[in-house]
């Protein structure tokens, strides 16, 4: 009788920012199929989910990935339920409203390798500061692009797990790395980057670092902070060829700034500064290639005949994608 990992994991009801959870279960005769991942409960009362008199919580299988790090195992992305079966307040993929898959995302999610030791990012010197930023973007060298060994293992990882990265680039601060992660379908995009997350988190440990999510960790420096740029588009914005409706699209989002600002991460003021490639957080904008607006239009899509996507340049690293994706498509769907 052959038996299985399933590393159940979940979303905590940590606030402002989740984080993640996850525990493993062991099973036998498993063929690796969803269907066959029984619902599993949890103490909620040690997640902040649930009182201590009252405190399981139930996870719902929602996805699964096959886990390259383990042997016999997978990785089982689920929502958290109340113990009657409804949606528990913490669960973000439950307010998504694309039952169709017609809306298709693409998160930029950028981070830090932070260094346990020292309590900064990766190759920063204890006490001070590296060189100002501007040679560590897409960079190669001992000198520049720091934690490159994990980089390229969480890479390998995630496609081993069948997860859709698309890339990996070193950012714009030392220490800085971004992964893109694309699906069709705003579910399938969130659980595919809370996995990547996940693969993340669990790689940096044998390293001794940990991942920095904080959209501006270094405070009120002249360092770049973090994002989870989306990238978005429906059939409609894939096929008009009009630019009316870009910016009938576009200007849905201006009256709207509150909704998006308050499920775009915590501390998101500290980042959307009117500097550093973004726009102020009381602000919007768009427009063609301006990686200063809060949405950009890309060029791609001008080219294309006005057949393409939106870059909605706002969210922070810490954002939850599920929320980000939910309100993105509320939005889009009032025009």
């Amino acid at each position: 009788m052959s038996k299985s990992k399933l590393e159940y994991i979940w979303l905590d009801g940590t606030k402002p920012t989740q984080g993640l959870r996850s525990k493993t279960k062991i099973v036998r005769d498993f063929g690796g199929t969803l269907e066959e991942c029984p619902i599993w409960c949890f103490d909620g009362s040690s997640t902040e989910q649930a009182p201590g008199g009252s405190s399981d919580c139930l996870l719902k299988p929602v996805a699964i990935f096959p886990d390259p790090a383990r042997s016999s195992a997978y990785l089982v992305m689920s929502e958290v339920l109340n113990p009657d079966g409804s949606v528990h307040e913490s669960n973000g993929r439950a307010t998504i409203e694309d039952d169709d898959d017609d809306f298709w995302f693409g998160f930029e999610q950028e981070y830090f390798l932070w260094d346990s030791e020292t309590n900064r990012p990766l190759g920063f010197p204890p006490g001070g500061y590296p060189a100002p930023q501007g040679p560590y973007y897409c960079s190669v060298g001992a000198n520049r692009a720091f934690g490159r060994e994990l980089v390229e293992e969480h890479l390998d990882l995630c496609l081993e797990a069948g997860l859709n990265v698309e890339g990996i680039n070193a950012e714009v601060a030392t220490g800085q790395w971004e992964f893109q992660v694309f699906a069709k379908g705003a579910k399938r995009a969130g659980d595919e980057t809370w996995v990547a997350r996940y693969l993340l988190e669990r790689t940096a440990e044998k390293y001794n670092l940990w991942i920095n999510w904080h959209c501006k960790p270094l405070g009120d420096t002249d360092w770049n902070g973090s994002g989870m740029h989306a990238n978005f588009s429906n059939n409609v914005l894939r096929t008009c060829g009009s630019k009316d409706t870009y910016e009938k699209i576009c200007g849905a989002f201006k009256p709207r700034i509150k909704e998006h600002i308050a499920v775009y991460g915590a501390d998101n003021h500290m980042r959307l500064t009117g500097k550093h490639e973004t726009q102020s957080i009381d602000k919007f904008s768009f427009g063609v290639s301006d990686r200063g607006a809060s949405i950009r239009i890309p060029v791609a899509t001008v080219q294309n005949g006005w057949k393409g996507w939106l870059e909605d340049r706002r969210p922070a690293s810490n954002a939850d994608p599920y929320k980000v994706a939910a309100e993105i498509i509320r939005t889009v769907k009032s025009v």
